[in-house]
This record gives structure tokens, sequence and C-alpha cells, in this order.
């Protein structure tokens, strides 16, 4: 049977990537039958990939059967998985997020989880001397994820072999990474042809607080104000997204790249009071300035508090 290979939903470049990249090492290096699928649209940054490396985009699946044998890649959360996920047959899970629990396996398995900042860097790493194997594509895609992850090397989750990594596959390439960064980053802006809704849930994960269910939304951009010129909008759309998904709160963080900060809306009393025991902020508005959030792995959901 063929393997799946997937990330989390509402696939963002790493959860795009990764898949491809697990696929190809199965498919050309192990000798396996493997395909790369996503759980739901890929965000902008990777379909500028898929673009740019001239890759087909994955078929995009609603759940998995019994027995099918799955890779899971890019997190260990069921709620970030297909319903069925636990009768699956999971064959290997590669990872660089906390523990979540709650994952069934039919018996023993690989499990990889490290400290990196990106899925595509741990890959690169087990493949071993056979990475110097991946087409152009491949490295194209892996440093794409790379970059995606550590915001060009400037998100805390940076570590430097993830560093490392990307320049080699950069210098591989002949690729300037501050030019090829911009690029992805522009595409990453560009969500004037989203709704509202869309762009709430486009890079987003459920948490939960003691007891409070947050989706916890996070849009990365070097235009910023795009974003925020349509808070007001943004935040009457997030009481129908929490109620459609199952939450008690949606939580908005308009990261800024080069600035290196985050802008967080404050539609309600509830939020106004995350923000000032999560991070210390002293809030007047509707939106309070976050210096140095940059990280919803590293820095937001750690320190969220109710």
């Amino acid at each position: 049977m063929t393997i799946q290979v997937f990330g989390h939903k509402s696939p963002d470049t790493d959860s795009t990537g990764s898949p491809i990249l697990w696929a190809w090492y199965l498919n050309e290096i192990k000798g396996q039958t493997a395909e790369a699928v996503l759980l739901g649209e890929p965000n902008t940054e990777a379909a500028f990939m898929l673009q740019h490396w001239d890759l087909p985009k994955p078929a995009i699946i609603d759940d998995v059967a019994d027995d099918a044998p799955v890779v899971i890649v890019d997190t260990n959360n069921p709620a970030e998985l297909p319903a069925n996920i636990n009768n699956a047959d999971i064959q290997a899970i590669i990872d660089h997020h906390k523990l979540v629990g709650g994952l069934e396996t039919k018996g023993p398995i690989d499990i990889t989880v490290r400290p990196l900042a990106c899925t595509a860097t741990i890959m690169i790493d087990l493949m071993g001397d056979d990475a110097a194997k991946m087409p152009d594509w491949a490295k194209g895609a892996a440093l794409t994820c790379i970059l995606s992850d550590t915001l060009e090397f400037r998100s805390p989750t940076t570590t430097e072999h993830d560093k490392a990594v990307a320049e080699k596959l950069a210098a591989d390439l002949g690729l300037n990474i501050v030019d090829y960064a911009a690029e992805m980053f522009a595409a990453k802006s560009d969500v004037s042809s989203f709704s509202d809704a869309e762009l709430l849930r486009m890079d987003s994960k459920e948490y939960e607080v003691d007891g409070t269910k947050f989706r916890v939304s996070v849009l990365e951009t070097t235009a910023p104000a795009v974003v925020l010129d349509r808070k007001a909008s943004i935040m009457d759309s997030m009481s129908n997204v929490a109620a459609e998904d199952g939450v008690d709160q949606v939580l908005l963080f308009v990261v800024d790249i080069l600035n290196e900060e985050a802008t967080l809306l404050v539609p309600n009393d509830l939020v106004k009071s995350v923000a000032e025991k999560s991070f210390g902020a002293s809030v007047a508005g509707d939106a309070v300035v976050l210096p140095g959030i940059m990280s919803r792995k590293k820095q937001i959901i750690p320190n969220l508090k109710v």
C-alpha cells in the first residue's frame, strides 16, 4: 500500500514541503511507495514554493482509512490530524513540537522529535549522506521550509544547525538567502484575496488553557498594515469562527517579520486579560503591540494565561 505522508491541518510551508521531501526519500532512497498529501489548502507562501520549484500541489485529503499506512510530520497533535488517525497504521512521526499525547499506534514506530526550528532540517539529518542525492527542487523545498519556520533566522526557535543547513542548501542552489526570503515573505504577505474567516484559520492551531479553548492564529507578514487596516471586520468575524470551530475565542497575532514584533487584536475583555497576564502588556485599545514576539511555538503558546 502507498504510504501517505502529511503534516498538520491549515498547512503552512513546512507542512507542505516536508511531506514532499520525505515522500521523495521513501520512494527514491528507501524503495518504498509513498505519496505526499495535504490536510487543507496550502497558504500563500507554500503555494509560492510549489510554483517556484515547479512542484505539483499534493492531493488534499479529508481523512485516512482504517489501517492505511501513514507518516506524520511537523505535528504530533491529534487535534491537527485526521479524525480517524488512531485507526490508521502510523509508521513514523517526525516533528519539532512538544509532545501533546493522544496518538495511538498499532506497534512500535520510529519517532523523531528534535528541538530544531524546522521539520525539514530534521529530515536532512535523518537522510544522512543520502541528502546529497536530493534534486534541486527538493533542496529548494527544504530551504523554503527552513527560511519560513525561522523567519529568515529571526525567530527565537532558530538554531545554528538550522542556519547552517539552510546556508548549505542555498550555496548548492546558487541562491542569495536575503533575496529569496524577500520573495517568500512577499508571497506570504499577499492576503488581499482572503476573507476574514480565511485569514483567521490560515495559520492557526487549537490550544486549551485552564478549560478555555483558543484558536491561536498567526499571520507573519512584511506588510502588517494590510491586515491591521481590516482589524474591525476581522474582529467581527472572530465570534463566528469561534462558534463554527468549537472554541471559546480566536486570538490573532499579526507578526511583523521585519520589525520583529507582533500585534495582538483585542476584541473583548477576555483577550485583554490574556494579553496582560500572558505578556505583561498594557492594553488601551483594540490592539496591542508585543515587542520581540515572533514565535507561536516558543513565545506565545507557552505563555498563554487566562
